[in-house]
């Protein structure tokens, strides 16, 4: 018997807000009966387990020890660019002067996630 993962759940301030943030990222859906001021809220992915935001009291102290990390479509420096247009921060840079590394944003809440290399990004290079 093996387990299987469910959910990512990410402990937020406001669930609604911040899973509309995600599903802009993602493009993905809410799960359909979402709605402003629920506690508990879910973003639908294509495939694997679903984003849980689960509204606790409690605020983001420290580095988050468990962090998505996204592969992009298009280029890792263009979605760099539309993640901090939907709200996102930058945090730090470790993309090199080869193409190689990744950029690490945090959501409107704080929560840090890698945009790693894009498909773009990896068909112009044999290397990921």
């Amino acid at each position: 018997m093996v387990s299987i993962v469910q959910n990512v759940a990410v402990d937020c301030a406001d669930a609604y807000e911040l899973a509309r943030f995600w599903s802009s990222v993602t493009d993905r859906p809410l799960h359909p009966d979402v709605k402003p001021g629920d506690r508990e809220t879910l973003v639908l992915l294509a495939e694997g387990p679903v984003l849980y935001f689960n509204q606790v009291p409690e605020p983001k102290t420290i580095k988050n020890r468990i962090h998505l990390c996204l592969r992009p479509r298009t280029t890792r420096d263009h979605e760099v660019e539309r993640l901090l247009d939907l709200g996102a921060t930058f945090v730090a840079d470790h993309r090199e002067a080869d193409g190689s590394g990744w950029a690490i944003l945090a959501d409107p809440e704080g929560n840090e996630f890698c945009v790693l290399r894009g498909d773009c990004d990896l068909a112009a290079t044999d290397t990921p």
